[in-house]
């Protein structure tokens, strides 16, 4: 973080977008899966916000903005657990509830947390899983659905990122139009 301040002047929007969607049943499950899910969904996302916050809250203070952002990407499943997706869905739910606990403890200061909650999108987070049950639940869940594209949740990240400082987007919540839950 101080790197990227040196190079660049100041920090003001943090965007936590790293991710692994490894799924699978409970029962039976590879462990060093969840471990490596919650290292990165969670552990990571947490560590760079803390290294992040005195950078945002000192460029929170100040112009040009005098507001700095953190971004969390998420997924719907930090809201709706499926079964085969227990894991998952915990290291999301997790992102959802250290988002909003550090929204409370810093929105005085005009550092805005704000939560990406996409459904699905086109890109290879869904490759991850190599297993040919979880594949095929995917495909029949998601495969006559028009996903998502990486460029539209961006466009969501930069709504969110350019309100005027009054005005806090806490949570987008985005799916394709055809999918269900």
């Amino acid at each position: 973080m101080r790197r990227a301040v040196d190079d660049l002047g100041r920090l003001d929007i943090l965007i936590n977008n790293a991710g692994v969607m490894l799924l699978g049943k409970v029962e039976g499950a590879n462990v060093r899966q969840w471990r490596q899910m919650l290292d990165l969904n969670v552990a990571a996302l947490m560590n760079l916000s803390h290294a992040a916050l005195p950078y945002l809250l000192e460029a929170a203070s100040g112009e040009p903005r005098q507001v700095a952002d953190i971004v969390n990407v998420s997924s719907v499943a930090g809201r709706v657990a499926r079964r085969g997706s227990g894991a998952y869905n915990a290291s999301k739910w997790a992102v959802n509830a250290f988002s909003e606990a550090l929204r409370q403890e810093v929105t005085g200061r005009h550092l805005r947390v704000g939560l990406i909650e996409p459904g699905s999108v086109a890109t290879e987070l869904a490759s991850h899983n190599t297993d040919p049950e979880v594949v095929a639940t995917l495909q029949r869940r998601f495969g006559e659905v028009e996903r998502m594209t990486a460029e539209g949740i961006a466009e969501a990240i930069l709504f969110m990122v350019t309100r005027p400082r009054r005005v806090a987007m806490n949570e987008i919540l985005v799916r394709p139009t055809e999918q269900v839950d």
